[in-house]
């Protein structure tokens, strides 16, 4: 897929972030574009922007966790356009909490969005990508789905989850031979919502956090972010690392093995202050990426 004209493309969580600077940019590039999120105030502003500066998409407020629904929609899609050629599933959450202190609901939640989400929407669409003839996937995975951190266990195994689902799909779509590209991609630091409107399971006031990481750990802009992507589709790559960050992560892993666990625990125990302060809240509902 090297061109995206009249490609027909998807994106969940379009209501903001990635997912807002990812249907922007495909709008610009002449595909036809298909967005959703759970959030209606931002998906209508998602579809309002790029109404200006192309074509309306077609959008529907969708709960990536909802199996039927998805599948329903992929399939509403897929008859709006007559096929579909790329899917993007960006629809992602966090709530901070140690594994000590963390609710099921909360660890459920996460899991359910982050992962079973990009479950939902990939097997809801490969058959359409499949039939399309020039089909691509790409899971939104993330910089924490190459290094574990304390307070992100659930977003942890979500994330590395979907980094292992999607490299064995993309081993199933080469033994088979279907016209299918697969990549899985890993932000770091970047500029959206995920963590200014993440709440935390010990009640914990996140504000102080989502400064520190707004000032120190944000690198990257949403729309860099979507260009970085849609990059990595024209060139079929496996694997998509955004921001220097996420590259610099990646290898000290890999040098590393397991034995990075204690520098970075070192790391964030200083991080880990701003979220120490327990006048509690009520719980603001966390954000798609």
């Amino acid at each position: 897929m090297k061109d995206f004209r009249d490609k027909v493309s998807v994106v969940t969580g379009a209501g903001s972030g990635i997912g807002r600077a990812l249907a922007l940019e495909l709008t610009a590039a002449g595909a036809k574009v298909a967005v959703s999120d759970w959030d209606e105030a931002g998906l209508l502003e998602t579809v309002r922007l790029c109404a200006r500066i192309g074509s309306k998409p077609h959008f529907q407020v969708l709960d990536v966790r909802d199996r039927v629904a998805v599948h329903a929609y992929a399939d509403a899609v897929a008859e709006h356009f007559g096929a579909v050629n790329l899917v993007i599933n960006n629809a992602g959450i966090t709530i901070f909490g140690t594994v000590e202190e963390s609710p099921y609901a909360d660890i459920e939640r996460v899991i359910d969005v982050d992962f079973w989400g990009v479950v939902h929407g990939t097997k809801a669409f490969l058959p359409h990508l499949i039939a399309s003839g020039d089909g691509h996937v790409v899971n939104i995975s993330s910089i924490f789905g190459l290094f574990g951190v304390p307070t992100q266990s659930s977003y942890n195994a979500a994330k590395f989850a979907v980094r292992g689902f999607t490299e064995a799909l993309r081993q199933e779509m080469l033994v088979a031979g279907h016209p299918v590209g697969v990549t899985c991609v890993h932000p770091g630091g970047i500029r959206t919502n995920i963590v200014n409107n993440a709440s935390a399971s010990n009640a914990a006031d996140t504000t102080s956090l989502a400064r520190l990481f707004d000032k120190h750990l944000t690198r990257t802009s949403a729309e860099e972010a979507s260009r970085t992507i849609l990059r990595g589709v024209r060139g079929r790559r496996a694997k998509v690392l955004i921001g220097a960050d996420a590259v610099a992560v990646d290898l000290v892993v890999r040098v590393l093995g397991s034995a990075y666990q204690r520098p970075f625990a070192a790391v964030s125990k200083r991080l880990l202050g701003a979220l120490q302060s327990p006048p509690a809240r009520a719980k603001a509902p966390a954000a798609t990426r």
